[in-house]
């Protein structure tokens, strides 16, 4: 009498070394723009530039986060400036809002 298994196969690829690489490169980049965030947020006073360096430095890493770990990068180009363009967009009404604001901040509304 045969026992046969209905337990399905396991198969180890051995890993790739260059993607694993790739992936480290990216991390260490990624890593390198968090670093420099933490420097201007402790180093600079608040204002206008600080937060377009945030914003500037947050659209880098979303970047790679959409680019390499959801494998976007190697996509068709209309779907990349589908996600690009409006992310554009955000960040300028971003920008204007925040320089808007601190104008606002400005006026002293017990004067009128």
């Amino acid at each position: 009498m045969e026992h046969h298994s209905n337990e399905p196969q396991v198969v180890v690829i051995p890993p790739d070394k260059e993607k694993i690489a790739h992936l480290w490169k990216v991390a260490g980049i990624m890593l390198v723009v968090t670093i420099f965030e933490f420097i201007v947020a402790f180093s600079m006073h608040s204002g206008v530039m600080k937060t377009s360096i945030f914003v500037g430095m947050t659209i880098i890493k979303a970047f790679y986060i959409v680019g390499e770990f959801m494998h976007l990068r190697h996509e068709v180009k209309a779907l990349i400036w589908s996600i690009m363009v409006p992310i554009i967009f955000i960040v300028w009404m971003l920008i204007a809002l925040v320089y808007e604001g601190t104008k606002m901040a400005d006026i002293n509304f017990l004067s009128f």
